[in-house]
């Protein structure tokens, strides 16, 4: 058994390495390519970046919330950083973290440049975008993000823009922590666990 035991070991301990840092990745396609998981977020983009043209706000949160997407609802607009104003670099909003962080933007690109998110994401607008983010100090009015440049703004809601949906969560990955990094650690953990017991027999 011990000599079976190490050769194995070092395969089992790669595999499960390679497993872990499957689980690293920061987008993670869903539902098919319907959706995409951000494990930063731990929410669920629409992987269709212009499903319904452009909306007034009321509109748009309204179809966000309409949606069912491979049998999931409870969709919504993305949620702005109000503490950042209007601004650039506001990574702490859904749609900026999407654009600068996941998208390795900086301030004056346009998403369509971003290599990675094309890999996840269709249709996307270099244009403006609704969150479902009210601006406090005049509720007629709500933010957005201007894709163009990673530019968040505020605008009067009866303006027409892009809608983005998401979804909090990992839609259709079985939790909010992907499970192949979950499995990995486990099987380093039984492999540790039978070769100590090996050792005692011995």
């Amino acid at each position: 058994m011990k000599a079976l035991l190490k050769p194995l070991t070092p395969l089992v301990l790669l595999a499960g390495m390679g497993l872990v840092s499957t689980a690293e990745a920061s987008l993670i396609s869903r539902l098919g390519g319907l959706a995409v998981y951000d494990t930063d977020r731990n929410i669920t983009w629409l992987a269709n970046a212009n499903a319904n043209g452009q909306m007034t706000w009321a509109t748009a949160n309204s179809w966000a919330a309409g949606l069912n997407i491979g049998g999931y609802t409870g969709w919504r607009l993305p949620t702005a950083d109000p503490t950042c104003g209007a601004n650039y670099n506001c990574t702490n909003s859904e749609l900026g973290h999407l654009y600068y962080t996941e998208g390795g933007l900086t301030q004056g690109q346009n998403i369509t440049s971003s290599a990675y998110l094309a890999q996840f994401f269709t249709n996307m607008q270099n244009n403006s975008y609704w969150s479902g983010t009210e601006f406090a100090p005049n509720p007629n009015w709500a933010w957005f993000l201007e894709t163009y440049n990673g530019y968040q703004n505020d605008d009067v809601k009866s303006t027409s823009l892009y809608a983005w949906a998401v979804h909090s969560g990992d839609v259709g990955g079985g939790g909010s922590v992907p499970e192949p990094g979950i499995i990995g650690l486990m099987g380093i953990g039984a492999l540790a666990w039978a070769g100590t017991s090996q050792k005692r027999r011995g």
